[in-house]
């Protein structure tokens, strides 16, 4: 049994940090939406007497999330398989674009299909968040809220097909460093504080993001001034996508990537023509309901058997 399936980056179109939680993550609150950007997958399954699980990558990898969510999976359905993987990457690494986690949700999605075993929804989101916290919104797509460390999501209205460009430069931010400039640690530091804003904008952020211009909206990634700080080179990048035109334009997740949004898919182009080769992808937004499409259409028949069979 052989399929090809997508493997699509995301957006944060918006992120907040809380307080420092007692189990070490940070509180958090954020938008998710996935874009048309992916990776491709390849997967060939066998039942076999041992398990054996090869990967082929376009990309070295040292710590693969293919490989220990096929792991994890066989181990939780108690089968024994020979899997080949062939991946062809294409979402920048380790740039705040959720490659790694979409790669892990997409074996969660496909190798249960394969099989033909179905898990119950909560125990596939049990596995997700095991593997990383941006794992478990791949297995839904579309334009989400995320609480908690990310993993608590409840669906938001899904933004139209909107353009954008992902500009990735390369530049290597750390996380647990972005994560301590932020000096977040004492719990419910800013929480408690009623006059501080970061809440309200917030909620109002998730109740006009249904029908209002992205651009009318306060949007922010807390992460921005502590990582332009140290990186200037990404501030230049980001008021560089306003000159051309981009409303908003933000850094994704703790960085390196930032993305601007566009008022059609020629402007996006002209605006990514404008940065060195390379760099650049213009996409657009992918909805739930496009994002169960291409995996229905990717798994054909043991789409039946998978958690897109509804």
């Amino acid at each position: 049994m052989r399929v090809t399936v997508p493997s699509l980056a995301k957006l944060n179109l918006d992120l907040r940090v809380l307080h420092k939680r007692a189990d070490g993550y940070h509180e958090l609150r954020t938008i998710f939406q996935t874009i048309s950007l992916k990776d491709t997958l390849s997967i060939e399954f066998d039942f076999a007497k041992r398990t054996q699980i090869d990967l082929n990558s376009s990309v070295d990898i040292a710590d693969n999330l293919i490989v220990r969510s096929a792991k994890l999976l066989l181990e939780y359905l108690e089968i024994k398989a020979w899997v080949r993987f062939s991946l062809r990457k294409r979402i920048p690494m380790g740039a705040g674009l959720g490659g790694g986690s979409s790669n892990a949700a997409a074996v969660l999605i496909a190798l249960p299909a394969l099989a033909g075993r179905r898990i119950p929804y909560a125990e596939q989101v049990r596995l997700a968040e095991m593997l990383g916290s941006d794992v478990p919104f791949f297995l839904h797509g579309g334009t989400a809220l995320a609480l908690g460390r990310g993993t608590e999501l409840y669906p938001l209205p899904d933004q139209p097909a909107r353009a954008a460009v992902v500009v990735s430069t390369g530049v290597h931010v750390s996380t647990p460093e972005a994560y301590r400039a932020l000096g977040r640690d004492a719990r419910n530091s800013l929480t408690l504080q009623a006059d501080f804003p970061i809440l309200g904008e917030f909620q109002t952020i998730a109740w006009r993001l249904d029908g209002s211009s992205l651009g009318q909206l306060p949007l922010k990634n807390d992460f921005e001034p502590a990582v332009f700080e140290g990186h200037p080179e990404l501030a230049a990048a980001i008021r560089k996508l306003r000159r051309l035109g981009a409303k908003p334009a933000l850094m994704t997740g703790s960085g390196s990537a930032l993305f601007g949004v566009f008022a059609g898919a020629s402007e996006a182009e002209a605006a990514a023509m404008k940065f060195p080769a390379g760099t650049t992808f213009p996409v657009h937004f992918v909805t739930r309901r496009q994002y169960r499409t291409l995996w229905r259409r990717a798994l054909g028949p043991a789409a039946d058997a998978s958690c897109f069979a509804q």
